[in-house]
């Protein structure tokens, strides 16, 4: 019998999530995180504490061992490769591709040399009415880590 993987993890979840008609945003409530932060987790992003892997197993039918693998700390990165195959997530691709270059330069100019931290961050996501089509409204907010001179 193949060990079981993360991967495996991620799987039962989005199977499970499907045949119960679950909602992301009902199992944030839940867990007591953001929509953005929980899914993140239980598409093995992030770590769960014991408690939150609990009742993430508990709403998804997990098994124990499944549980105790939402509590390690995960390998980041979800893309099965380079240049993102997935149309939504291409579009994230291109819009770093087209104004990439155009961020780093305003944030420099505002913070001074440093980056945007991934880890000391937050996202939100939510729909914006528009008479012409709703538009995604995504806000990200990272600390600002200026580079060390030594």
């Amino acid at each position: 019998m193949k060990p079981m993987t993360r991967e495996d993890v991620t799987a039962q979840i989005h199977s499970a999530k499907v045949k119960k008609g679950i909602k992301w945003a009902d199992v944030a409530k839940q867990v007591g995180h953001s929509k953005e932060w929980t899914t993140a987790a239980c598409l093995g992003q992030m770590q769960l504490t014991k408690k939150q892997a609990e009742i993430v197993g508990k709403i998804f039918g997990l098994s124990d061992e499944a549980v105790a693998h939402l509590q390690v700390a995960p390998y980041k990165g979800s893309l099965p490769t380079a240049v993102p195959t997935d149309p939504l997530i291409y579009r994230w691709y291109e819009i770093v591709n087209v104004y990439g270059v155009t961020i780093k330069e305003l944030i420099h100019e505002e913070f001074g040399d440093g980056i945007m931290s991934a880890i000391d961050f937050s996202m939100e996501i939510a729909r914006e009415p528009d008479p012409k089509g709703d538009r995604v409204h995504v806000v990200l907010s990272g600390k600002f880590l200026p580079y060390k001179t030594y």
